[in-house]
């Protein structure tokens, strides 16, 4: 394993994140101006129950089988990482199939105790993908423990296509279909078409996997006919180890979303007791959930994909108890969550009120609005990316457990410090925002108390954090005058904005470049890295 092969695996997985981060913007904005804001009643009910059950199947169980090919695999034991792969299909097909069950008989009972009758149509729409997206993943879980990203990269850009494709025909066409039109009123049925685009696709990006997997068919049973390893571990063995690393991945992803549930009860709860009428409530948090977390969320992406590549590499250097290499590698991770992390949180922060109002035009008031929480979110969002990081290094050194107890901790202290701090009046909505700043900040410090504690890991403080902090103040600041100029002359907050954005990022590439943040020979190990540094030697940065 090497920085190259990280830097590398992050790499595609951020443009393949990226990718499928745009073309959701590109469904749900159509969708939503087709089946208005009645269809949309009926398809957000059906989507989240679809997503927590999907959590449910696949949050763990891939981790698990990367981690545990990975391990193998380190050793040559090909024919049993083989048979982790195996026996994780099964697991997760019989878990899809147990969803899907749920999802058929529960669907009607549901959307009448939630009052949206017509959810019921739209969340028996994705009864199959509950069942094709968990063999999905067991395949990328599989070829991720292979340290391969190429294959989920490539399967999450082809499932997004099918999905937004068909999801939008088919939420056109059910619109103005005939088809349960006794039962259902258009505005149900193009919600059913829109949430079945899951289902297509988990069509798409399943049979993108057994192609690939096909293809390297040949390569993989050749590497299992050559293993000359003689352990033989039992599927149970195998099985109890899978359930012993997934269930606290799993429970781990279940908190954000229930931290969430009941951040929604408090929050509401405390507005209207400081005087807050409740329409004026629901739209101020409505600022912090619709508006200021996408947004944040966007650049959480490319946290994912150093998450996804860090943990079998960690796990595989474990495996062959090479300390130097397990310590290298989270080095790096962290180095390359501060690189990447701390300008989006500064830039976000310069740029906050100029952002919302880029994505919301025709919301003009309730973005500006939302502009101190999106401030307070973007400088939580430094802790979330090295909670997320840290979190990966624990789950590829077997410590699975500890980043749920550190998250529970962060959350518990969050709802305690809502409830306080939405309660004053001048905050109001703030208050959440901060509450969930203190989450991470906590999370994150626990995190990596734990890390440094099993791996005795030292991190370069100048190169990891000084550096990339300064460069990252420099850029912001850069950004906003660049704003304020183009503002001053074009008198257009878009263009403005983007111009802004376009050159704070080259000002800090040209910074991380010249404080040799990043180095020459880190960049050659990537191919957009070499035309980066051929593009920095004509222009003599070096």
């Amino acid at each position: 394993m090497s920085k190259k092969s990280l830097v590398t695996s992050a790499a595609v997985l951020a443009v393949a994140g990226i990718i499928v981060k745009i073309l959701g913007a590109c469904f749900r904005i159509p969708l939503t101006n087709w089946i208005g804001s009645e269809g949309m009643a009926n398809y957000a009910p059906a989507y989240a129950v679809y997503s927590v059950l999907l959590v449910i199947s696949t949050a763990g169980l891939p981790v698990a089988t990367s981690k545990m090919v990975a391990e193998r695999y380190a050793v040559g034991q090909f024919r049993e990482a083989n048979k982790v792969f195996r026996t994780s299909l099964t697991l997760m097909t019989a878990l899809g199939v147990a969803g899907a069950v749920v999802v058929m008989l529960c669907a009607v009972p549901f959307a009448n105790v939630v009052k949206v009758p017509g959810a019921a149509l739209a969340l028996q729409a994705t009864a199959p993908a509950l069942i094709l997206v968990p063999i999905m993943s067991a395949f990328r879980g599989y070829f991720q423990g292979q340290q391969d990203m190429n294959p989920t990269a490539i399967s999450q850009i082809v499932e997004q296509v099918f999905r937004v494709g068909c999801g939008l025909a088919l939420a056109y066409y059910m619109m103005n279909a005939t088809l349960f039109s006794s039962m259902y009123d258009s505005g149900a049925r193009g919600a059913a078409g829109g949430t079945f685009g899951a289902t297509a696709g988990g069509v798409g990006g399943l049979l993108t996997v057994l192609i690939i997997y096909h293809l390297r068919k040949s390569e993989i049973f050749g590497q299992i006919h050559n293993d000359k390893t003689t352990e033989s571990e039992s599927v149970k063995s195998i099985v109890k180890k899978i359930v012993i690393i997934a269930i606290p991945i799993t429970i781990g992803a279940s908190l954000l979303p229930l931290m969430n549930s009941i951040d929604a009860a408090i929050v509401n709860r405390r507005l209207i007791f400081t005087g807050w009428d409740m329409n004026t409530a629901h739209d101020l948090y409505g600022q912090i959930t619709s508006m200021a977390d996408p947004i944040v969320g966007f650049p959480q992406v490319l946290m994912q994909a150093i998450i996804v590549s860090i943990v079998p590499m960690v796990a595989a250097a474990k495996r062959l108890n090479n300390d130097d290499e397990v310590r290298g590698t989270i080095k790096l991770g962290l180095r390359m969550t501060t690189i990447i992390g701390l300008p989006c949180a500064f830039g976000l922060f310069a740029l906050a009120q100029q952002a919302l109002l880029l994505l919301y035009p025709l919301q003009k008031e309730s973005a500006i609005s939302a502009t101190p929480c999106l401030r307070v979110l973007a400088l939580g969002f430094i802790f979330l990316a090295l909670t997320t990081t840290l979190t990966g290094v624990l789950q590829g050194l077997g410590k699975q457990n500890w980043p749920v107890i550190n998250l529970a901790i962060g959350i518990a202290v969050k709802l305690g410090l809502t409830w306080i701090l939405v309660g004053i009046k001048s905050l109001n909505i703030v208050g959440a925002a901060i509450g969930t700043l203190c989450a991470y900040l906590i999370a994150a410090t626990l995190d990596y108390r734990c890390v440094k504690r099993f791996t005795g890991v030292r991190v370069p403080v100048r190169q990891t954090v000084v550096k990339p902090l300064i460069a990252s103040i420099i850029m912001a600041v850069a950004a906003k005058l660049v704003y304020i100029g183009c503002f001053a002359v074009l008198g257009s907050n878009s263009l403005s904005t983007l111009i802004a954005i376009l050159l704070g990022a080259c000002v800090y590439g040209i910074l991380i470049i010249k404080t040799h943040t990043i180095e020459r020979y880190e960049l050659m190990g990537i191919s957009i890295g070499r035309k980066i540094v051929s593009l920095c030697d004509k222009l003599n940065l070096w």
